[in-house]
């Protein structure tokens, strides 16, 4: 069921950069009523300044079930809320016994945990006014693996598994959910990162289809669109083959280690 966005109150988690900042942007030129929530309280806000249109921006740890009520909470006040886009996310990049066990911890809790957070909030009043909205943004890597990657990919099978469950729970009623997952998209999360290769998306382009999945609601959409079969490849390939692809690939060894780009940027987000 499509819903209209012009007047809507939506969320959008993550919203201060990348991803989350470019859905924002272009809900709010839809004529939506856009709540922007990020731990970086006052980047989010600087967004929030420059889109106008009555935006609005709180702190928000998707991770910390009180803070994300807190946060729906506060959407509320504005109506009704419509639609929730579940984007925020953090990727740790390296060799897995030699992440600390922590940080992976983490790392499930804000792409996975707080994903259960957010739908946990939002459904049951959607469910019960009839009308509504989720999408959550996963990644390529909820259809195919990749080392260097292993807590992320797992928090990433995760978010599309409960999509598709949840969806199946609530089918009949009004209420849509569509999982979006993109391949490497050009923002601080990837920085750094050697992914030659490896089709890439910007910002806008995975927004866009955010905001396109509010008209048609259909259930998974890859970015790019094309790359909808990799995922089936891989589930159909042996094990061992789809590790020497990997290997011939170079895929091994692009990003078992971290660099100085993404380290940086994931230690200010984790510390905001």
């Amino acid at each position: 069921m499509a819903i209209k966005l012009e007047g809507a109150v939506v969320c959008v988690t993550g919203a201060a950069r990348g991803i989350g900042k470019a859905t924002a942007e272009g809900l709010a030129k839809r004529g939506a009523r856009v709540v922007l929530g990020d731990i970086d309280e006052l980047e989010a806000q600087k967004v929030a300044n420059a889109i106008g249109r009555g935006a609005i921006a709180v702190k928000l740890d998707v991770a910390n079930p009180a803070s994300f009520a807190e946060f729906v909470a506060k959407a509320k006040m504005l109506g009704p809320v419509t639609l929730l886009v579940n984007n925020a996310g953090i990727q740790r990049t390296g060799r897995f016994i030699e992440q600390a066990l922590e940080s992976q911890h983490r790392e499930i809790a804000i792409n996975l945990g707080g994903v259960i957070n957010g739908m946990h909030l939002v459904l049951p009043d959607m469910l019960t006014q009839g009308y509504g909205h989720i999408v959550n943004v996963a990644s390529m890597s909820a259809k195919m693996t990749l080392p260097g990657v292993a807590v992320y990919t797992a928090s990433k099978f995760g978010v599309a598994s409960l999509s598709r469950s949840v969806r199946s729970e609530i089918d009949g009623s009004n209420v849509t959910i569509t999982t979006v997952m993109p391949s490497a998209v050009q923002t601080e999360l990837t920085a750094g990162l050697d992914i030659r290769g490896v089709p890439k998306s910007t910002p806008e382009e995975v927004a866009a289809e955010i905001i396109a999945s509010c008209r048609h609601g259909k259930p998974e959409i890859t970015v790019p669109r094309w790359l909808a079969t990799v995922g089936a490849v891989e589930e159909l390939l042996p094990e061992k083959i789809g590790t020497m692809l990997k290997k011939l690939a170079g895929a091994q060894k692009r990003i078992l280690h971290d660099t100085p780009q993404s380290r940086a940027y994931q230690n200010r987000i984790s510390q905001s």
